[in-house]
């Protein structure tokens, strides 16, 4: 497959805060590819590049072979784009909203505009700024979908979507995928990435520390399992087992806190031996997960934070 964006050494700072430091990914036309990370780690920066709305202090981003900088208007014409915090003229009505950027984009298949519509069950007389956020972030949507680019750019798209909507989007994402459409999505939700995502960048203070499959990324998630039983149970039964990292007795030996990473399969039969009340299995957030995995000595030179 052939890369349809790249970026080489890109970096970029605001003053004496740390944007983004030497980051370079390649993601081959008609992949997905999520960018991951906490808020503030770099990824609205990264996508703003992208986009030739900031220019980079030093390194190369380029999109179908344009320099996003230089030829920033061609590569415009290739790109559905969802900005993180979009801001459109609050006195216009979604309808307008959508024609102004269809009249835009030189027309777009109006059939499939209005099947988008009715896909997000968006009421299009209404003014933007009488939105709710949720229906805010469909008009955006629609108008990054509507003329079938080339490349989907998503910051943060699902960002006060109810779940019927996260879902509507996903399918939207696998469809775009499935014409050989290349979508870059960020998102600060592990969830997400796991269900439309092929591949996945993590970025963290600025860094890209980690590249990869979804599966591979899946390796490094880690999650607590909590169990209490009807009587005192050998903490010890747990110790070893395949996918616990640690183990911690409470409540005077009836109940059991696992650390766990990967599959729980050995847990679950060695339980089933004791009388079991309860099993809880917690999925830490992503800064939880990056706070554990990248310790202090794998991590990124510590540097000022104070970018998004």
């Amino acid at each position: 497959m052939t890369a349809i964006i790249e970026t080489d050494g890109l970096t970029k700072s605001y003053g004496g805060k740390r944007g983004i430091v030497t980051v370079t990914f390649q993601v081959e036309e008609g992949d997905v590819f999520g960018f991951l990370g906490p808020n503030g780690a770099g990824k609205t920066t990264t996508i703003r590049l992208l986009m030739g709305l900031l220019r980079a202090d030093t390194g190369a981003a380029r999109i179908a072979g344009l320099d996003c900088w230089k030829q920033s208007v061609d590569i415009k014409h290739l790109i559905g784009y969802v900005p993180g915090e979009p801001a459109l003229d609050p006195n216009l009505t979604g309808g307008q909203i959508l024609e102004y950027f269809a009249h835009l984009r030189g027309g777009v298949d109006d059939t499939y505009l209005k099947h988008l519509i009715e896909r997000f069950e968006l009421d299009t007389s209404r003014k933007f700024r009488q939105y709710s956020t949720g229906n805010k972030r469909k008009v955006v949507l629609i108008q990054a979908f509507m003329h079938r680019p080339r490349v989907l750019i998503l910051d943060e798209p699902t960002s006060g979507l109810d779940p019927l909507n996260q879902q509507e989007f996903d399918r939207l994402v696998e469809e775009a995928r499935e014409q050989g459409r290349t979508v870059f999505l960020s998102s600060h939700v592990l969830s997400e990435v796991e269900k439309t995502c092929t591949t996945v960048g993590i970025v963290r203070d600025g860094r890209l520390v980690r590249i990869g499959s979804v599966a591979e990324v899946k390796a490094i998630k880690r999650y607590q399992i909590t169990m209490t039983f009807a009587t005192a149970i050998p903490a010890e039964a747990f110790k070893g087992l395949d996918g616990v990292l640690e183990v911690e007795a409470f409540d005077q030996g009836h109940g059991v806190r696992l650390a766990m990473q990967g599959a729980a399969d050995a847990v679950i039969k060695a339980a089933a031996h004791y009388p079991v009340v309860s099993l809880t299995s917690v999925e830490p957030s992503l800064e939880d997960i990056f706070l554990r995995y990248y310790e202090p000595d794998n991590a990124p030179d510590k540097e000022a934070r104070g970018v998004a």
